[in-house]
């Protein structure tokens, strides 16, 4: 076996394991399979974490998940999924960015090392083994790279941006008013 073998079927491997565990949590979302909440459950999920509107960022986050994960598997526009899937799980990590880094303090490592992952396969291209490669990379082309990534960075710090000015703004204020916290049991398997 040669080193290119290897690097293709390494891609391979890694593009097929990342995406099936994001398409099994996109499809939590969208569809409420897997002990998912569905459409519904994910929209007061996400309103609970802070996210408005909660439906669209809903269908947005199951998307980037399902979508992403399900191009990466494929090979297929490898740098859009790659963003979108990085984009949604920048959205994961600010949700978990409070408890820390390490997953079982409720931390934000799990969804990070998905979206990098995502993101690098995004970068490296899909190998050999792949749609891109089957296509010609027609869409996996340096342009593409740039405008997937760009475009993903801008909206989700824009999403994450606007969470947190509406938790800022649910915060107690003078009158002391405090506004419920999300429940983290009810909403955890929904972001990330």
């Amino acid at each position: 076996m040669t080193a290119l073998n290897r690097r293709d079927l390494g891609l391979l491997a890694l593009r097929v394991g990342t995406g099936a565990v994001l398409v099994a949590h996109g499809a939590q979302k969208l569809f409420g399979w897997f002990g998912g909440g569905g459409i519904e459950g994910t929209t007061q999920a996400m309103e609970a974490m802070g996210f408005s509107p909660g439906r669209e960022s809903a269908v947005a986050a199951g998307l980037g998940e399902a979508g992403g994960g399900a191009l990466l598997a494929l090979g297929l526009a490898t740098p859009a999924a790659g963003a979108a899937a990085a984009g949604a799980m920048a959205g994961a990590v600010a949700v978990h960015l409070p408890a820390g880094f390490f997953a079982m303090a409720g931390g934000y490592e799990y969804p990070a090392f998905l979206g990098f992952t995502a993101a690098a396969l995004g970068i490296a291209g899909a190998g050999r083994y792949s749609l891109d490669h089957a296509t010609g990379h027609v869409l996996d082309q340096p342009w593409v790279v740039a405008t997937a990534f760009v475009g993903s960075a801008l909206a989700a710090a824009a999403v994450v941006g606007r969470r947190a000015d509406a938790i800022a703004e649910a915060e107690p204020g003078p009158s002391g008013r405090e506004e419920p916290e999300p429940e983290h049991g009810s909403a955890r398997g929904s972001e990330g």
